[in-house]
């Protein structure tokens, strides 16, 4: 499963200690369903733009952090963590060797 980390400007609280990364996985089809949003929506121009509620929501369950510690977040590491959960619907998931097609 593919994960990005995120070295945090300003540090959170979460779990009883402070963190200075998080490191986001990508989203399982489940998730996103029980979410029942995408992060993002497009413009007029067709280019994607954050939707910053489902967006929190997703950065809450792909990191593994409470709600109330994405609250905590400086508006920089929201913003970078929001588009790193957004970048995960809009790339393909890396294959693993072992699941590509054969080939004839």
């Amino acid at each position: 499963m593919s994960t990005t980390t995120h070295k945090l400007a300003v540090p959170i609280q979460a779990h009883g200690g402070q963190l200075t990364e998080l490191t986001l996985r990508r989203p399982t089809p489940q998730e996103v369903r029980n979410i029942k949003v995408f992060p993002y929506v497009l413009g007029e121009d067709s280019r994607p733009v954050a939707e910053t509620e489902a967006a929190s929501k997703y950065i809450a369950v792909c990191a593994g952090i409470p709600p109330s510690s994405v609250n905590q977040l400086d508006l920089f590491d929201l913003n970078t963590l929001a588009w790193m959960v957004i970048g995960f619907f809009l790339t393909p998931a890396t294959k693993a060797p072992d699941s590509e097609a054969p080939s004839s």
